[in-house]
Order: C-alpha cells, then sequence, then structure tokens
C-alpha cells in the first residue's frame, strides 16, 4: 500500500489550514499587538487607523489596574482584535511608521552629539572638515560656540555653550 501524498488527494499546501502552533504563534502576536496599544499614549493611540469599538476596548483595558483582570482583560482585547483581523495590518503598518520615523529621529540626534563631541574634541580640524560638507553654516557662529564650549569645559562650568552648540547643529544637519 503506497502511502498518501496530500498532492494526490487534491489538497496543495496553500489549501491546507495553519498548523495548531502557526495558529498559536498568530493569536500570541495579536495579544502582544493588544498589549503595544494598552501603552500607548492617548494622542499616540488617536493616531492610528482603528474603529471605534476598537479604541473604547483599548481604553477599558487600561484603567484596569489589577494585575489578573489586567490579564484577562487584555486576552479579551485579543480575541476581539482577532475578530477584526482587517483591522490589523493598518495598526501594525502605521505603528511600524511611528517606529521608523522615532528611530531615524534618534539616529540624526546621535549623528549631532558624535559631531559635537568631535569638535570638542578636535577643534578647528573637526570645524573645517563639518564646514566643507555644510558651505550654508555659519561659520563665525560655530567657531564662537566651539570656543566657549572647550573654555567652559577647560574650566569646569556648565556645558551651556555645549548645548548652544548642539542646537546649532542639530539645526545645520535639518537642513
Amino acid at each position: 500500500m503506497q502511502p498518501i501524498d496530500d498532492d494526490d488527494a487534491g489538497l496543495s499546501h496553500a489549501d491546507a489550514e495553519p498548523s495548531r502552533s502557526q495558529r498559536r504563534r498568530e493569536a500570541l502576536a495579536v495579544f502582544d499587538l493588544g498589549e503595544e496599544l494598552v501603552r500607548l499614549t492617548d494622542a499616540q493611540l488617536a493616531t492610528l487607523p482603528m474603529s471605534d469599538e476598537l479604541r473604547a476596548l483599548v481604553a477599558d483595558t487600561r484603567r484596569i489596574t489589577a494585575p489578573i483582570a489586567r490579564k484577562r482583560q487584555l486576552q479579551y482585547l485579543a480575541k476581539q482584535m482577532r475578530r477584526r483581523e482587517h483591522e490589523l495590518a493598518p495598526i501594525r503598518a502605521a505603528l511600524d511608521h511611528d517606529r521608523d520615523v522615532a528611530r531615524r529621529g534618534t539616529a540624526a540626534l546621535h549623528r549631532v552629539e558624535a559631531w559635537r563631541d568631535r569638535l570638542l574634541a578636535e577643534g578647528d580640524a573637526a570645524l573645517t572638515e563639518l564646514l566643507a560638507g555644510h558651505a550654508g553654516a555659519d561659520r563665525q557662529q560655530l567657531r564662537q560656540l566651539l570656543r566657549r564650549a572647550q573654555a567652559e569645559r577647560d574650566t569646569g562650568k556648565a556645558p551651556a555653550a555645549a548645548r548652544e552648540l548642539f542646537r546649532a547643529l542639530r539645526a545645520l544637519f535639518a537642513e
């Protein structure tokens, strides 16, 4: 007797139902998404494309603070979200977009910090390199801020000029 092959029975792998493990992973992913929605601020939540019913469920879940009751409510929220599967893709896309924007903003701030630190460490050599890359920069203002920041650093004063230099660099890189 030959073993029965799914292809012989007229079933393709695409027609087969997902495995129990796959369904569980998907349910846990929806639960995690629900937890993430509950952690968002009201302003962040308002920007997401979701129905008023789902928004109300998230608000109800936020109000519950007892750990066991909150977990039960999160499970209920996830169940309701699974019933509204068509809403989840736009929500995930919006959250991913927000994360990407935040990541790019953080990277830009790190770049500005690195330039400020490099300017303070290397002085005029780094400033010349910076100005070569940004022709529209105010050379005199940057040089003056750099000198004041270096003087503050050397005397142990509060880094007010270093903060000003940071703001000037941030404005320069934003252009």
